[in-house]
């Protein structure tokens, strides 16, 4: 086949397996334009069969603001014309989906199909907005395929937007070769010099991702166990929790990474991953470290309980419940004949469901689905 996928060149979940999907497809031979306004996250090398397609932006004067949904359209139909794409796989609703929609229009007598991959906040929070709603609606209902990426996010997008239209709900997925634990002492005492305790977070330091309670955790834990905590990522709350460890004297206990594009030597040397998060649709951090079987510690929200499973893979609570979650951190780095358990409970868990080998197949159906169902309708 011959596919666009559009998407965000960000660290993001959704711009990590757009990438992730397009590489695995490309090594099974079929032709992958990227469509973006950078080269997508997760690309450190060459792969044939590969292309990328740069949005360009026009800079006019009169306009306050750059023009992405246009501009992203124009390019989506020129690829499309002359790469002759099958299909355009939108990851992210705003403004991928409704973007490949208006250029499907604009290509008319051109067969194509366009695939809609709603992968959370532009569900449940950017799409709920009054200005965005019904444009929303519109562009799923009108998508000639529509995945989710768990129960949690078809059921909200269903209720919240009273969709009709068949989604099907393809799990984000995790690729075992490149996400397995692989120890390093040396690493780790870089740093954990006297043996402490590691524990680990991951994401873009929004609001929403509740960082700070991270923090108050730590404190807590160390109360009891020495430990030392790396944050991984960056956005616009890190500096706001940079200076919350100043004020509770633990800087020299936290490590602030910033974004990293190779994470598992990171959570191979970590003991307990920590999400505090007050929505998540997925939670492919979560995922990624339970393929390098790091027990998790999260809260019970969203499409985690989908992943986690709570007293097998690692604990859950709600959220904010910061002393709970700090017990439940403790109850694995005073056992660690549990903690290593849960770890390799937790990989098992990530190679049954979410292996890339299993899930990579079903995207390949899904879109040969969709193909037949697009010839046969024009």
């Amino acid at each position: 086949m011959n596919i666009g996928i559009v998407c965000y060149p960000t660290y993001g979940g959704s711009g990590v397996v757009a990438s992730e999907l397009g590489i695995a497809l490309a090594k099974l031979g079929h032709k992958i334009h990227f469509i973006s306004y950078a080269i997508p996250a997760r690309f450190d090398s060459y792969v044939k069969n590969i292309y990328y397609h740069e949005v360009e932006i026009s800079r006019y004067p009169l306009f306050e603001f750059p023009l992405y949904t246009p501009a992203l359209t124009s390019k989506i139909i020129e690829v499309a014309r002359f790469e002759k794409l099958d299909i355009i796989h939108a990851h992210y609703a705003i403004p991928h989906a409704m973007s490949a929609l208006l250029a499907k229009q604009i290509l008319d007598k051109q067969s194509i199909a366009t695939i809609t991959t709603l992968h959370g906040t532009d569900i449940t929070l950017v799409g709920l907005e009054p200005a965005f709603l019904p444009i929303m609606k519109h562009t799923i209902e009108h998508s000639d395929g529509v995945t989710a990426v768990s129960n949690f996010l078809k059921q909200e997008t269903i209720s919240n937007y009273n969709i009709e239209k068949e989604i099907d709900v393809i799990p984000n997925f995790v690729d075992l070769e490149k996400f397995h634990r692989n120890e390093n002492t040396d690493f780790r005492k870089s740093f954990a010099p006297k043996n402490e305790k590691i524990l680990i977070h991951a994401s873009n330091f929004r609001p929403l991702k509740r960082v700070q309670d991270i923090i108050h955790i730590l404190k807590l834990v160390r109360k009891e166990i020495d430990t030392k905590l790396l944050l991984v990522g960056d956005g616009p709350e890190r500096s706001v929790v940079e200076n919350m460890c100043r004020e509770l004297d633990l800087c020299d206990k936290v490590y602030f990474l910033g974004k990293q594009s190779e994470l598992t030597p990171l959570l191979s040397i970590s003991d307990v991953f920590l999400l505090t998060s007050e929505t998540e649709s997925f939670g492919l951090s979560v995922l990624e470290a339970m393929a390098c079987k790091v027990p998790v510690v999260s809260t019970n929200v969203g499409g985690l309980p989908e992943v986690v499973v709570a007293g097998e893979t690692g604990f859950m609570s709600n959220v904010g419940t910061i002393e709970k979650m700090a017990n439940n951190v403790l109850l694995l780095l005073k056992n660690e004949e549990r903690r290593k358990q849960f770890g390799n409970n937790a990989y098992e868990r990530a190679k049954k469901f979410f292996d890339m080998q299993h899930i990579i197949p079903k995207y390949i159906s899904f879109y040969e689905k969709i193909l037949h169902t697009n010839v046969r309708e024009s």
